[in-house]
């Protein structure tokens, strides 16, 4: 028996012992950050694929009165990320 094998032994027996299970479930991410997209229900966190733009950006997609607040930078989720992503694909002056 080698060393590994060993060791996940003594851990099981440690886990058990102290009363924790093998695999631990993760608790579902409940987002924090709204998505600023007038209408929207999204989160904007950027551990669920949200992200900021800049208010300019944005609202050449959906407008001044398209979005919530007017900040610098807008919050939006990952689905309206997309949707902007796509919008502004074919803008090459922006890219460059």
């Amino acid at each position: 028996m080698g060393f590994k094998s060993k060791a996940r032994k003594k851990r099981a027996a440690a886990d058990a012992a102290s009363g924790k299970s093998g695999k631990s479930e993760k608790e579902e991410f409940v987002g924090q950050v709204r998505c600023q997209v007038a209408g929207c229900e999204g989160f904007a966190d950027k551990k669920i694929g949200g992200r900021r733009i800049a208010f300019d950006r944005a609202a050449d997609v959906w407008g001044e009165d398209g979005l919530e607040g007017q900040a610098r930078r807008v919050s939006i989720c990952k689905s309206h990320y997309r949707e902007w992503k796509k919008a502004t694909k074919d803008d090459f002056d922006e890219w460059s």
